[in-house]
Parts: structure tokens; C-alpha cells; sequence
């Protein structure tokens, strides 16, 4: 049976799929919401409700949805050939085009690309070769890597330990902690009192420095970072930190890893944002969702040349490098990307965010009219609408009331879905979106933020 009623998938869904991120205080009674279709800027639920997609599925489907060029490109490879391993010496087409496209847009001297399967197995690979570098350097003691809390780099077991996103951690083991070390977040809504934006970012930069000196700069591999921190609640660092940072790396022998899998594939209007929007090229670069646009898992991390060079050394007769996914360039996934690439180019999408980008943003600034509202923040399209109890002591609600869920439900009742993390609402709509949909998206939220604001007032006792 390949097809289901609604109520057979809402009920098969609840009975069977253990979801990513489940919250098991309200699933056994509500299930899941089942979306059944979408085209281009709006997805449609199982009961016929349309809803704008401000999320972009989860940041990836940035070219919208239903595009039937990707699903024909996946289709035609499929057709041609479906899969076949890449393990050793063996390629295909599509594995070698894109390659050598992401080495020809990625910063620098990027010129070496593994593939995988998401961000959270680019992450998780980008930190075993690091390691391997250094053994292949003859500095085995470069383990440890500098992360920072509200990072968000994945949820495989490696990654996990790399995100520093507390929350996550709660009843599960941790490991790696003696090799995973967190440096406060780029968070300027929450900086000490009396700071600016740029005495906050020296703070940052010499808490790295003092921490390097702490561990030793002979013992730490990599400092790993978001260009802006997504799932930790939309940060921006201030002017000037990531350039700065990378410096910090290259005076202690340290790579940098950029983590552009949500900011990479035009989210700020390029191809990527380390080098053109924040000024610096990393060691390191991982990518993943806007490569297909959503349309396949892939990721990949993309290695400088003297990485390349160092990995690529033979160890001795037999010298293998011993790390790789059965899926690892994939060719319906890399077909996926492909055309997505091709449409990125041929539809001039990062000219339109770089447009729609400002204009989303400043639209944004209404949303501090409400008492509720303690801080707007983001870069183009992406956004964190911070919700407090108190706006002149920045308190959180408490966190039983949900707020940030609150007026996620609320949201969609206004025909817009938006994304509920803590008490932040997160924006990022597909890259395809206009400005008269920026106003329905920002309109929508607006209404439902004022639906519910006296009631989470009065809850929260303010």
C-alpha cells in the first residue's frame, strides 16, 4: 500500500516515526501535522490549508517548491544511473561536475570537496581529517577544537558534542569533552552591560586568545563556527569577529572551519559568506542543505589545498584514506545540486536577496512595537525575533509557557509557519521570495504576536 488517508498517516506517523526533536509532553495527543504538497512559496497540509513556508522547509529549500526542473535532473540520473559506489577509484558525471563547480565558486584556495550525506557528516568529517592533517604533520597532540555555545553544528554523535546548544544535551551522554571546548556566543542582544558592539567583539576575540593559552595552543586542531548562528537563535557576531578569528587561528596553527551550512548557497546573497560578506577564507568550508535546495540530502566539506596536500600524502604501500559514506556523491543527489546551481544562475536568485534581504529586515524592526518583542536580529533572509517577559530586564518567559511555540500556532492559524527554538522566532524563507510576500510572511506574524501577548503577559505573571 504506497498511498495513505490522512488520518491513516496521521495515525501510521504517530504509531511509528520517531521524529527529529519530538517534544513527547504533547505528541502521543496532537501527532503530527501532515503536509501533503507544495509549490513554490507555500506548502499545503492534508486538510487543504495553504500556509506561506517562512522556514523554507528547514533553511534548504531555497529555490521553493515543486520545482519540477530538479525533480526531472534526479529523475533522468536515476533513469541513467541510479547509484554506484565512489569508494577508491570510481566516479560518475555528476559526482565530478559538481566538484569541480563547488571548487570553482568556494573561496579561495577551496579546492578539494568530500561529499556526504547532510551537515552533521561534512562536520563530523571536516573534524576527523583535521586530526588526520596534524597526525600526517607530525603534530598528533592537535586534537581539541574550540566551539561556541549556541553553536549549532549537527546531531550525530561527534557533531552533537560540537553543538553548543545546551538544551540538546539534556539526558543524553556526552562525549568528547576533553576535546571539545566552548567559547562564549557572538550574542550581541545578551552582551555585559556597558559594552558596545566593538568592545564586545575584543572581549570575544581575547577570551579565544586566553583559552588557546589555557589549552595550549600545540593541542587544539580547529575552532569551528557558524558565519551566523542559526538554530542557536539567529546570532550575528559583531563587525569584524569572524575576520578577526581567523587570524587568532592562523597565529596558533589552528584551522578554521566555517560551518555555511544554512548561510551557504545564497541565504546572504552569495554563494558563500566567509569571504564575501565577512571577509576572510577558512581552511574548511561545509555545506549542505541550499545545495539541493532540499530536493536530496547532500553535503559536503570543501578542503583548502594545503590540507588537500597533507591528506593526500601516502602513509605507505596500501595507503588509504580510510573515512566515507556508502552515499558519498551520490549521482541523483549530486544531479539535484547541479540543477540547483544552474538555477541559482540562471533565475539571478542572490540579486533577489540581496534585495528582498534589507527589505525583510527593516520590516522587521515593526515587531519591537510589542511589549513581548526584546530583540530583532539577522542578515537578509534570515531571522531571530527574541520573545521576553520583560524587555527592560531582557527576562525570558518561563520556559513551561512556551511562548515562542505559542505564537507558532498561533502564526499558522494566519497562514504563515514560522519556526519556534527557546523563546526565539526563527525566519527563512525560501531565497525566490518578493517583497509582497516578505509582507505577508512579516504581516502574518505580526498579527499573531499580537494575538497572543496579553495572555503570555498574564501568564508569565508581568
Amino acid at each position: 500500500m504506497n498511498t495513505l488517508s490522512r488520518s491513516e498517516a496521521w495515525q501510521a506517523d504517530r504509531d511509528h516515526f520517531v521524529h527529529p526533536y519530538t517534544d513527547f509532553t504533547t505528541f502521543h495527543d496532537t501527532g503530527s501535522q501532515v503536509i501533503s504538497h507544495g509549490d513554490a512559496m507555500f506548502v499545503t497540509d492534508e486538510q487543504g490549508q495553504s500556509y506561506l513556508d517562512g522556514i523554507a522547509g528547514l533553511w534548504c529549500v531555497n529555490l521553493g517548491h515543486g520545482r519540477t526542473e530538479i525533480a526531472q535532473a534526479m529523475a533522468d540520473q536515476a533513469m541513467r544511473l541510479g547509484y554506484y559506489n565512489t569508494f577508491g577509484h570510481s566516479t560518475n558525471v555528476p559526482a565530478a561536475n559538481l566538484a569541480r563547480q563547488l571548487a570553482e565558486r568556494a573561496p579561495g584556495g577551496l579546492n578539494h570537496v568530500f561529499f556526504t550525506t547532510g551537515g552533521s557528516t561534512a562536520n563530523d568529517t571536516a573534524v576527523r581529517l583535521a586530526h588526520f592533517y596534524f597526525n600526517r604533520m607530525g603534530k598528533p597532540s592537535k586534537k581539541k577544537i574550540l566551539s561556541r555555545n549556541n553553536g549549532y553544528h549537527g546531531s550525530t554523535y561527534f557533531a552533537s558534542a560540537l553543538t553548543g546548544i545546551h538544551g540538546i544535551h539534556y539526558g543524553f551522554d556526552r562525549i568528547s569533552q576533553d576535546i571539545v571546548h566552548h567559547l562564549s556566543a557572538a550574542n550581541c542582544y545578551r552582551r555585559p552591560d556597558g559594552m558596545d558592539e566593538a568592545q564586545f567583539c575584543d572581549f570575544l576575540i581575547d577570551e579565544a586568545r586566553h583559552r588557546i593559552e589555557q589549552l595550549g595552543a600545540d593541542n587544539i586542531a580547529a575552532f569551528i563556527a557558524e558565519p551566523v548562528m542559526g538554530a542557536g537563535g539567529v546570532l550575528v557576531a559583531p563587525a569584524g569577529y569572524h575576520r578577526r578569528m581567523a587570524e587568532v587561528c592562523k597565529d596558533n596553527d589552528m584551522l578554521y572551519i566555517a560551518d555555511e551550512v544554512v548561510t551557504g548557497f545564497g541565504r546572504l546573497g552569495h554563494w558563500f559568506a566567509s569571504e564575501n560578506h565577512f571577509g576572510h577564507v577558512p581552511d574548511i568550508l561545509i555545506t549542505a542543505k541550499g545545495l539541493s535546495s532540499g530536493y536530496c540530502p547532500i553535503g559536503a566539506a570543501i578542503f583548502s589545498e594545503k590540507i588537500y596536500e597533507g591528506i593526500s600524502k601516502p602513509q605507505g604501500p596500501g595507503g588509504t584514506l580510510s573515512h566515507g559514506f556508502t552515499y558519498s556523491g551520490h549521482p541523483v543527489a549530486c544531479a539535484a545540486a547541479l540543477k540547483s546551481i544552474e538555477l541559482y544562475e540562471a533565475e539571478d536568485v542572490f540579486t533577489n536577496v540581496r534585495d528582498t534581504g534589507p527589505y525583510m529586515q527593516d520590516r522587521l524592526q515593526g515587531l519591537l512595537r510589542h511589549e513581548v518583542v526584546g530583540d530583532v536580529r539577522g542578515d537578509h533572509l534570515m531571522a531571530g525575533i527574541e520573545l521576553v517577559a520583560d524587555r527592560e530586564a531582557k527576562r525570558n518567559f518561563p520556559p513551561d509557557l512556551a511562548a515562542a511555540e505559542v505564537v507558532f500556532r498561533r502564526a499558522r492559524e494566519h497562514g504563515v509557519i514560522v519556526r519556534p527554538v527557546g523563546d526565539t522566532i526563527i525566519l527563512s524563507p525560501p531565497l525566490i521570495i518578493s517583497r509582497e510576500q516578505v509582507d505577508t510572511l512579516i504581516d502574518g506574524l505580526d498579527q499573531a504576536i499580537e494575538d497572543v501577548s496579553g495572555q503570555l503577559l498574564s501568564r508569565a505573571g508581568t
